[in-house]
């Protein structure tokens, strides 16, 4: 069995949720959150900011760490578990651009609902009702604004 460690965000503006549409090679994948693997000496913060730039243009920032997710899949004859740390961003646009290179084929935001019923994998639609509550709670305390940098 090998490790790996990935890292991603749940992005927020106006109180809509960033998501991605991957379809690779006409063989439907879903709808998913941007996240990626860490690179030698990247921080895992570093790693979320980056893989939400380069699968969906958006420019991000941290607000706080979520939680982390983990499955397994195989690749040939080995097994991998996956870690991925998720932390909730967020951005001031609704302007995103799909990574094509990548198979993403569509972006956007979409209201918590919305997003929860698009996501495909359990985990991520609980990372987001997580990073919601977060949100929420944030945004009662006075402690968010889509305003400001």
């Amino acid at each position: 069995m090998s490790e790996a460690t990935s890292c991603g965000g749940v992005v927020i503006f106006r109180g809509k949720i960033l998501v991605l549409y991957k379809n690779y090679r006409n063989r439907y994948d879903g709808w998913v959150l941007p996240k990626g693997t860490v690179e030698a000496g990247e921080s895992f913060e570093d790693t979320a900011i980056r893989e939400i730039m380069e699968e969906s243009g958006v420019e991000a920032v941290i607000r706080g760490y979520i939680g982390d997710t983990n499955y397994t899949f195989n690749v040939g004859s080995d097994v991998v578990n996956k870690r991925v740390h998720w932390y909730l961003c967020q951005t001031y646009s609704y302007k995103s651009k799909p990574q094509k290179e990548e198979y993403f084929n569509d972006s956007g935001f979409y209201k918590f609902h919305e997003a929860k019923h698009l996501l495909k994998f359990s985990n991520e639609k609980q990372i987001v009702t997580k990073a919601y509550d977060i949100f929420e709670q944030l945004r009662q305390e006075g402690k968010w604004s889509d305003y400001q940098r």
